[in-house]
């Protein structure tokens, strides 16, 4: 078997929304938001060990009952990885592709809603192998639930 293969071939926006549906009466009120924060990845095989990731985020900032704004993204990426065991091909499409994704969807996110003349949400760093885990976990034990 050959060495394991892992690089990134591209890096892409593939969809992004804004809405700020209070606007421009939001923009009267103090502003004291509340940020909501919505996330998952799907990953697929384009050819032969070259497979996109979509990191999608959705970001809702609430002022007080009123959503200030909500920002939808589809962040991502082409990446090749071959001669890679399917255990270990499956933690880098699912927590490692992502990590490397979300600088760009934050910085995206946080340019669209300067645009709306909101201030940058600036999400927090998001451990990725953690978040991967309880993926992993939530679908096993929504599995043995079915089996039940």
């Amino acid at each position: 078997m050959s060495d394991p293969r892992f690089n990134i071939v591209r890096i892409y926006l593939k969809d992004l929304s804004f809405e700020s549906p209070k606007a421009p009466e939001i923009f009267d009120a103090g502003f004291q938001p509340k940020l909501g924060l919505e996330m998952d990845s799907t990953s697929r095989q384009i050819k032969e060990g070259l497979y996109e990731v979509v990191l999608k985020m959705t970001v809702t900032v609430k002022n007080e009952e009123d959503v200030a704004f909500l920002a939808e993204i589809e962040q991502a990426g082409a990446f090749v990885a071959e001669n890679i065991e399917p255990e270990q091909l499956e933690r880098i499409l699912g927590a490692v592709c992502p990590n490397i994704l979300y600088p760009y969807a934050r910085e995206a996110i946080d340019s669209v809603a300067l645009k709306g003349t909101f201030p940058a949400p600036m999400l927090a760093p998001i451990n990725f192998d953690a978040w991967y885990d309880q993926k992993v976990a939530a679908a096993a034990e929504a599995a043995s639930a079915t089996k039940n």
